[in-house]
């Protein structure tokens, strides 16, 4: 009995870990590829992350018990977030490419201290939560263990939109662009691309998988104030520990952290948080430049 107690509850931590993993790997896809195209450390990303979620929030609301709700806030939802910033990159980075990465880096804080302010004008300090939809309620039974539908949702999602964002940066004209713009600026200039628009939509795209992440994250935590926070912090070191711009050194590095806090509150609950950053601090030190080569 105690045996298949610790089996259940070793796969109930690791699924939960799986699930808080696919949230951090789009969140850290997001600020990866626009850190490898753009150069710019954009220390917003968690800010427009917590929009992602305040959004969802506000149209599942707004339909009530209208079962599309959630379906709706989910393409709507990462939408609002691009536009945001598009906005943001078109009014302010592009005239900044040129500048070092500290003054990037405390612009774009700046530039989440107003999006919390104004997210906190629009939303108040309250607690909200969003319910899944009913099919994506209860659990279903895999390999012999329940497994509830929204975290197997989760478990989909994040392949799904790894294997898009390769295709797009790998396959597609634009994504190709944005990768040469990367290496050579001036060079893909010179043959006549607008860089500046390839940069904007590089940014936007970044922006829109903040935006998804925090539609996804809205029914299974409590959205507030501050939730920006601690997910920066968490996707900055997956973007380094992964490798620059690699986005299945992304996936790998979000394995890391969502798995090895899970694991850790299973083993020692009281230093559950140590697990991961300490497993940073491990890689760091083995491999400096992340476990993936940086493809840009």
């Amino acid at each position: 009995m105690q045996s298949a107690l610790s089996i259940d509850a070793l796969s109930s931590q690791l699924l939960i870990g799986l699930s808080r993993t696919m949230i951090l790997f789009i969140v850290s896809a997001g600020l990866s590829f626009v850190l490898g195209v753009l150069r710019v450390p954009n220390v917003a990303h968690g800010s427009l992350y917590m929009i992602g979620a305040f959004s969802a929030y506000t149209i599942v609301t707004a339909l009530g018990s209208n079962p599309a709700g959630f379906w709706l806030a989910l393409l709507v939802a990462p939408i609002v977030v691009a536009v945001v910033g598009l906005i943001i990159e078109r009014g302010l980075l592009s005239h900044l490419y040129q500048r070092e990465h500290l003054m990037l880096i405390l612009v774009t804080f700046a530039i989440g201290l107003i999006l919390n302010d104004l997210v906190k004008l629009a939303w108040g300090a309250d607690y909200r939560s969003v319910m899944p939809p009913a099919i994506l309620g209860g659990s279903l039974t895999l390999f012999g263990f329940a497994v509830p539908r929204y975290s197997f949702f989760l478990l989909v999602s994040g392949p799904i939109v790894a294997v898009g964002l390769w295709l797009f940066a790998t396959k597609t004209k634009i994504g190709k662009i944005s990768r040469a713009a990367a290496v050579d600026r001036d060079m893909v200039g010179v043959l006549g691309i607008n860089v500046s628009w390839v940069f904007a939509a590089s940014f936007v795209i970044g922006c829109y998988l903040a935006g998804l992440g925090g539609a996804l994250v809205a029914p299974t935590l409590s959205i507030t104030l501050g939730m920006d926070q601690t997910v920066i912090i968490e996707t900055f070191l997956i973007v380094i520990i992964g490798g620059l711009g690699n986005i299945w050194g992304a996936m790998i590095g979000s394995l890391i952290f969502g798995v090895g806090q899970s694991m850790g509150l299973l083993i020692l609950p009281q230093y559950a948080v140590v697990f991961p950053y300490a497993a940073v601090v491990i890689v760091l030190l083995l491999r400096p430049t992340g476990l993936l080569k940086s493809v840009w």
